[in-house]
């Protein structure tokens, strides 16, 4: 089992709710200092204040791009990138365009997400594929054509459409794009038990607003204590 320090290493703590005011903001950017998670992923209107606010603790400050429904036009995601890179984010999530992806508009796929890697000059880009609305051939496919479009990472969910990650779609995800593409699991990882479960499966990165739970269950297994998997919602 990973150690605390190699599963917060893994993790993008995800500051994401449209209702977060800026006191919720903060008190969720210490949370991720405290841990020392990998990455914060705000709002894109957040970037600044979390790199400032973040600045010395070594968490990196990524957001998402076409956000929640990936509908926006691909000059939209590409101005959203380029003005996110310049606020200081050092990794994009984007949201895939879902309708051209489930209409088999492949080429249109590609290249949104084509242009969104270019925008993001050299940045961690992820391609979230929203895996609640697909069918396994929309996600394999959908993990193909992030690979085709030069991205770093295939991405399942949002978090925002009714489901979360899987283990059958972090599996199938690993299958298709190979050794080159990295999976991140996000939606629904709430404890322990879920992350190790994720990790087992293929992905290599975890999306969560639950980072203060799973990595005390992970100081307890560390310090000797069984694991229970149960989430403490004190601990949020």
């Amino acid at each position: 089992m990973p150690t605390e320090r190699e599963l917060a290493a893994t993790i993008d703590h995800a500051i994401l709710k449209p209702e977060l005011t800026r006191a919720d903001v903060d008190a969720e950017l210490d949370i991720a200092a405290e841990w020392g998670v990998f990455s914060v992923c705000v709002r894109p209107s957040d970037i600044p204040h979390a790199v400032a606010r973040l600045d010395g603790t070594g968490v990196a400050v990524g957001t998402v791009i076409g956000f929640p429904h990936g509908t926006t036009s691909t000059a939209a995601k590409v101005a959203e990138t380029r003005q996110a890179i310049a606020d200081g984010a050092s990794e994009v999530d984007m949201v895939v365009n879902i309708g051209a992806l489930r209409s088999g508009f492949d080429d249109v796929v590609v290249e949104d997400i084509r242009a969104v890697v270019a925008a993001a000059e050299g940045r961690v880009t992820k391609v979230i594929l929203e895996t609640a609305l697909l069918d396994d051939e929309h996600i394999e496919r959908g993990s193909r054509l992030t690979v085709a479009g030069g991205a770093h990472f295939v991405k399942t969910s949002t978090g925002f459409a009714g489901g979360g990650a899987t283990i059958p779609h972090v599996q199938l995800m690993r299958r298709t794009v190979g050794a080159g593409v990295e999976v991140k699991a996000s939606g629904g990882v709430r404890s322990y038990a879920d992350a190790i479960a994720m990790l087992e499966a293929g992905a290599t990165r975890l999306g969560t607003s639950g980072s203060a739970v799973i990595l005390g269950e992970a100081r307890r297994i560390d310090a000797g204590d069984q694991a229970t998997g149960a989430v403490d919602s004190s601990s949020y």
